[in-house]
């Protein structure tokens, strides 16, 4: 039985660190707030020890990027690209993350609640232990990288024509 995905560090800010709503290459220590980054392109970015709260980064690219404690709340990362991307101790919730690439990244203890990823692709990433609660999984690519994810029993119902199709499995009534 695989184990859940650790919880991530919270971020150790300045006593008088305001949040941040700037682009910044590097973040660590930071919490941003209220932020609109769509459409940046943000290559080998990183961030340790961060929070993203009501942010919006659609169409983000986040290839290459390095995310190390980071919780996502609330916040709008459709069409993102975080291919090739590493995230660890990385927690999405109540987020929109619909059409965005995951391809050939590296999730180690991700936790996805809540979350909306229509259309979003897996292909060749690799999961390490990684949940996903309550998420809308419909039209999901790459679903043979998921291999090893852990979803509640409902969840897994609800998946389970997308895991037949990706099987092969010809679902009749």
């Amino acid at each position: 039985m695989s184990k859940p995905p650790r919880e991530p560090y919270p971020p150790d800010p300045e006593d008088d660190a305001e949040p941040i709503r700037e682009f910044a290459d590097d973040l660590v220590d930071a919490t941003v707030v209220d932020a609109d980054w769509a459409n940046i392109k943000a290559f080998r970015f990183s961030a340790q020890r961060t929070t993203f709260t009501r942010c919006r980064l659609t169409g983000a690219e986040l290839g290459e990027s390095s995310l190390q404690d980071v919780v996502f709340q609330d916040c709008r990362i459709d069409l993102a690209g975080f291919r090739s991307a590493r995230l660890e101790r990385v927690v999405f919730r109540d987020c929109r993350l619909g059409e965005s690439e995951f391809s050939s990244a590296k999730l180690k203890d991700v936790l996805l609640e809540n979350c909306e990823l229509r259309e979003a692709t897996f292909s060749n990433a690799r999961l390490e232990r990684v949940e996903l609660r309550g998420c809308d999984l419909t039209n999901l690519r790459g679903v043979e990288a998921l291999r090893g994810a852990r979803l509640r029993w409902g969840d897994a119902i609800e998946a389970a024509p997308l895991f037949a199709t990706a099987l092969g499995i010809e679902l009749v009534e």
